[in-house]
C-alpha cells in the first residue's frame, strides 16, 4: 500500500468512523460519505473530506467521483438492501477494490454476489478474538485467515524456554506451525530455523487450525 491511494469510507458508524481517521493519521486521503449530518460532523477531522450525501443515488456517487479512489469501504449498518445497492453501483462505476462490511454470513454472501471484492465481519470477528483472549491463557493476539484457520500470537511459556523448535515439534505434535519468533527486544525472526532456542520473554507467531491450537493450548494447561 502506498501513501499515494485514495480511500472512501462510506458509512461513518463506529466502525467506518474508526477506519477512516486511522487511514488519514497514516497519511492517506480519505473521503467519508455518510447521510447523517451529526456523523458528518463528528468525522471532519478524521477524514481528508467529509460529505454528507445519499451513497445509493448512482448520480450522487457520479458527483463525487468515486471511480477515481483506489479502494471503496462500505461500511452501512445493518441495511442489506443499501449495503449491497451500494457495493453494486460503486464496483459498476469501476472502482478497482471494494470492501463491504457484513453483519451475518447470509449478508456477507449478498455482498460477494454483488461484486465486493473482500468482505469483512467486525462484530463477528471482534467476538472471535475476545473470545480467544479470555478463554486461551497465553494468546496475545488472534487473527482469523478463514473460518478454520487463524494465525495467533502467544506468550512462551517456562517449559519452552531453552528448547528449540526441533524438540518442541509443534507441527507433529499438534499441526501447528510457527512461522515467527518475536523477542521482547522486538527483533522478529522470520520462518526460524529448527534449532532456534526459545527464551523467555519470546512470542510465538503460530499458524494452523482452530481445533490443533486449541489442542496445543489444552496441553499447555496440563502441564
Amino acid at each position: 500500500m502506498t501513501e499515494d491511494k485514495e480511500f472512501a469510507v462510506i458509512g461513518l458508524g463506529r466502525f467506518g468512523s474508526n477506519l477512516a481517521e486511522t487511514l488519514h493519521d497514516m497519511g492517506y486521503c480519505v473521503l467519508g460519505i455518510d447521510l447523517s449530518e451529526s456523523k458528518v460532523q463528528k468525522n471532519m477531522d478524521n477524514c481528508t473530506h467529509v460529505v454528507e450525501a445519499d451513497a445509493t443515488e448512482e448520480s450522487t456517487l457520479r458527483s463525487l467521483g468515486i471511480s477515481n479512489f483506489d479502494v471503496v469501504v462500505v461500511s452501512i449498518g445493518h441495511n442489506l438492501e443499501s449495503s449491497a445497492l451500494v457495493t453494486l453501483t460503486v464496483k459498476e462505476l469501476g472502482v478497482p477494490f471494494v470492501i463491504a462490511k457484513a453483519s451475518s454470513e447470509v449478508h456477507g454472501k449478498l455482498l460477494r454476489r454483488v461484486g465486493a471484492d473482500r468482505v469483512v465481519f467486525p462484530e463477528r470477528d471482534m467476538g472471535v478474538r475476545l473470545a480467544n483472549h479470555l478463554a486461551l491463557d497465553n494468546i496475545v493476539d488472534f487473527l482469523e485467515v478463514t473460518p478454520d484457520v487463524s494465525i495467533v500470537e502467544a506468550n512462551s511459556t517456562p517449559r519452552m524456554y531453552g528448547h528449540t523448535l526441533r524438540e518442541l515439534d509443534l507441527r507433529a505434535r499438534y499441526g501447528i506451525n510457527v512461522v515467527a519468533i518475536r523477542h521482547d527486544t522486538d527483533d522478529v525472526v522470520v520462518s526460524p530455523s529448527p534449532d532456534d532456542p526459545i527464551i523467555e520473554g519470546d512470542i510465538l507467531v503460530i499458524l494452523g487450525s482452530n481445533e490443533a491450537v486449541r489442542k496445543w493450548q489444552r496441553s499447555l494447561a496440563k502441564k
